[in-house]
């Protein structure tokens, strides 16, 4: 096999692997009322508190969008703004108890609808799996777009 041909599969596997995540969680999110962009920002806050403009840059938004979202999770009390630990002016987005135990219930969910798939798997195979994507997912690829290249075949 041609180490194209592995990267190939191995593309081909992510994306489609990412297809069925997303049309889980987009499914999920509605039932919910929540966007995708909402699920991901309650997602990343549940365990950090993010400048907003950190937030912003990681999601790929302008500060705007993502203000509108982060007001709309405050009237659903799902999340608050906050000061910074150490500059006064950064605004944080920080989760609330009701958006912990959503994000929480979302979870169960999400992994409730994957078990028929991941239970295909092993438990042994399921940890070799979560440890080979590991550094596929650390440090997260940036959210702004890639420098344009030649395609295939050009010099």
């Amino acid at each position: 096999m041609d180490p194209d041909d592995s990267t190939d599969a191995l593309v081909d596997g992510l994306v489609r692997s990412a297809f069925q995540v997303m049309g889980v969680l987009t499914r999920i999110g509605a039932e919910h009322d929540l966007s995708l962009t909402q699920l991901r920002v309650l997602g990343i806050v549940r365990d950090r508190r993010p400048r907003m403009s950190d937030l912003a840059a990681f999601l790929g938004l302008d500060k705007s969008t993502l203000s509108g979202l982060v007001a709309r999770a405050e009237r659903r009390g799902l999340l608050t703004r906050d000061t910074g630990p150490d500059d006064k002016r950064a605004v944080v987005v920080v989760i609330t108890d009701a958006g912990r135990d959503l994000t929480q219930r979302l979870y169960e969910e999400f992994r409730d609808t994957l078990a028929p798939a991941t239970d295909r798997l092993d438990p042994k195979q399921r940890e070799q799996l979560a440890q080979l994507l590991e550094p596929l997912l650390t440090p997260p690829l940036p959210a702004t777009p890639r420098p344009e290249r030649p395609a295939r075949g050009t010099p």
